[in-house]
């Protein structure tokens, strides 16, 4: 069977922990916090995992505390973008937080960064390679569901326009973050790059890619020299290895 296993699937599908781990290994990320919905109320975790149950209108406090607006708020078990919103006031968090519930118990709230958003793709079992950098550039104010199924004015960038040195260092950290959640096969490995300061911040990896001919994952490897075939025939020698 080609592609990640049982611990790296479900980890990397978790974005609470995912965060985790990346942590672990010195993935610099965008501050965050932890909650999870408990009947009427939120139990607020801290980064010791120590617990607290919270009304709505305590955690959306709890969370302006330590986080600025505007704040990302998502299903910490969750893909292409579903019950994602972005909160600029304590109202909208409010309102997004109640409605990520509904798509999972456990939710994510991320401070937003200003930039590029960019992909890597990753290939291999122990030996890691990395394929160039691509850029993300979404019709909508986020990389929403719409801006991704819908809006035909989002579009990629291959390569992405970003230094050398920095497009280098993603590619490192991709390999990193992969083997950092026990990996195989493929995975597509998405960053930001602040603007001003070219700071990389993790994002998420996505242990299963799209990966139509038009899919962000094979599109990047053939910009890196690997054809759609090649890139198939590669990811089956890996799965009988």
């Amino acid at each position: 069977m080609s592609g990640c296993k049982v611990l790296a699937s479900s980890v990397g599908m978790d974005k609470v922990y995912t965060k985790i781990i990346f942590e672990k290994v010195g993935l610099k990320q965008a501050k965050y916090e932890y909650i999870r919905k408990y009947q009427d109320k939120y139990i607020n975790v801290d980064s010791k995992f120590n617990e607290k149950i919270m009304t709505l209108e305590e955690t959306a406090k709890n969370i302006e505390k330590n986080l600025k607006y505007p704040v990302f708020v998502k299903p910490s078990n969750s893909g292409s973008s579903v019950g994602i919103n972005k909160a600029t006031n304590i109202e909208e968090l409010k309102k997004y937080i109640e409605y990520a519930s509904k798509f999972d118990s456990k939710i994510l709230i991320e401070q937003g960064i200003v930039g590029k958003e960019v992909e890597c793709a990753v290939l291999g079992n122990e030996e890691v390679i990395a394929s160039c950098v691509g850029e993300i550039k979404a019709a909508d104010e986020f990389y929403s569901y719409d801006a991704k199924y819908k809006n035909e004015e989002s579009k990629t960038c291959i390569p992405a326009d970003i230094p050398e040195n920095v497009s280098e260092e993603i590619r490192k950290q991709a390999i990193k973050a992969f083997k950092a959640i026990d990996g195989k096969g493929l995975s597509r490995v998405d960053f930001f790059v602040e603007e001003g300061t070219n700071q990389i911040y993790i994002n998420e990896i996505n242990t299963l890619p799209g990966f139509t001919n038009i899919s962000m994952y094979p599109k990047l490897f053939e910009a890196s020299g690997i054809s759609y075939k090649e890139l198939l025939d590669k990811l089956i020698m890996l799965g009988t290895c």
